[in-house]
């Protein structure tokens, strides 16, 4: 009985009416969805009317909504359009498929070209969400260098989500910072400079079922420009981070984890994956208690130095891979560097040391090294320990060809146990 009032109140609101006080329509505030209209105040007339009744529904039926300015959700409003699970748009890459304005609730963006600096277009606060819409920027550079915009979203507050939302080419895409209890899900696109930044969170974020995938663009100059400046997955000061079935392809870097004012990341990281990324994972530094990165699929083959993982030489803290996939062809799978602690269990190797230079898989120049229950699956060195490794362990591994573990190390080394074979 429940579920089949909610149907028929969002059915009503399909079709312009209001089942109860606490729905309301854009278009009843002026709103024209016909992609050329300023609809900006209307929208913001209309999100203001809901804050003010304390919460609501702010409907937004099939359009184009064109925005010169910006927005802001207050508290307690959910701002959604006629999607319940993220759509996609590739039909300006591919021709014959859907466009962003042929069918749903598509907001137009056009404010801030030129700048990253400006208000995002859309800012959540306390309980805010923002669910089933379509984000385009439709004056940005299909094959050029990209124009800079600010932030498409900017989450603030306690508990804001972003929920069945394609961002189909922002510059910036989602600014999860300074808040508590985000929930992003269920968020597909092409973001071109950065996709998602996390940091200054002190209470458990949640991002689950996020791909970022060249559907918009994948024209020469822009997505090259976008190989060498993207940046998917930031995160910085992040307490106990949940991140849950998450994908990027064709960017200069996957994920990426790094010291801000505010602090560290530590986190559960399940599902990851990174195709085509010069590198796909980057660890500036991360917290004693780590990074849990697991179940992940990397891949890299092209750049200047294609690498599945580079542990910088800023890392003091611990990051454990475990059973994960890594294959390129690249150059190395890992190179590791720091006073920091770096594991792999149960992980596979596959298409390292491309073209042929004798590249071992990991090279450790620093830090503390776990490696153990792992295949390297090519007939290839392995791993190479600098002087400046302090400790590692390297046991129990499942090597293809003969063993090629080279050990320069002046700390305390344990190798045991490999076993090797055609």
């Amino acid at each position: 009985m429940v579920q089949a009032l909610a149907v028929a109140g969002l059915a009503a609101c399909a079709v312009g009416a209001q089942p109860e006080a606490s729905w309301i329509n854009v278009r009843d505030h002026g709103a024209r969805g016909d992609g050329q209209t300023d609809d900006t105040a209307a929208f913001q007339q209309a999100l203001d009317a809901a804050g003010k009744a304390r919460g609501g529904v702010v409907f937004a039926p099939r359009g184009a909504y064109l925005f010169a300015g910006h927005l802001t959700i207050p508290p307690a409003v959910t701002l959604r359009g006629v999607w319940e699970s993220v759509p996609a748009h590739n039909g300006i890459r591919d021709a014959g498929l859907p466009r962003p304005t042929d069918d749903g609730t598509t907001f137009l963006v056009t404010e801030g070209a030129g700048s990253e600096e400006g208000p995002p277009f859309l800012a959540l606060t306390h309980n805010s969400t923002l669910k089933g819409v379509v984000i385009y920027y439709p004056r940005q550079k299909v094959d050029d260098v990209p124009d800079a915009y600010p932030w498409a979203i900017a989450l603030r507050g306690k508990n804001p989500a972003v929920l069945a939302v394609e961002l189909l080419n922002p510059y910036n895409g989602i600014d999860a910072t300074r808040n508590e209890r985000h929930l992003i899900r269920d968020v597909h696109g092409q973001p071109l400079r950065r996709g998602i930044l996390v940091d200054q969170i002190y209470d458990i974020g949640r991002i689950e079922n996020v791909h970022f995938n060249p559907w918009w663009s994948m024209k020469p100059k822009l997505f090259q420009w976008q190989m060498e400046h993207g940046e998917a997955f930031l995160f910085a000061r992040t307490d106990w981070q949940y991140v849950l079935n998450t994908f990027c392809f064709g960017y200069n870097v996957g994920y990426r984890f790094y010291k801000s004012a505010a602090g560290v990341c530590n986190g559960n990281f399940l599902g990851l994956g990174a195709d085509d990324c010069y590198t796909a994972v980057v660890v500036d530094e991360a917290a004693p208690m780590g990074l849990l990165i697991t179940n992940g699929e990397f891949v890299s083959f092209h750049g200047p130095d294609p690498t599945m993982v580079e542990v910088k030489s800023t890392h003091s803290g611990s990051t454990r891979f475990v059973n994960c996939a890594f294959w390129g062809p690249c150059r190395q799978i890992a190179k590791v560097a720091g006073t920091g602690t770096v594991g792999f269990s149960d992980c596979t190797f596959v298409q390292w040391d491309h073209p042929r230079a004798g590249r071992a898989a990991i090279q450790a120049s620093g830090g503390s090294l776990l490696v153990r229950g792992c295949e390297f699956r090519e007939a290839k060195p392995q791993i190479e320990l600098g002087e400046a490794v302090q400790r590692a362990i390297v046991t129990d591994n499942l090597l293809r060809g003969p063993e090629r573990i080279v050990n320069r190390s002046k700390g305390t080394v344990r190798l045991a146990d490999n076993v090797a074979g055609p």
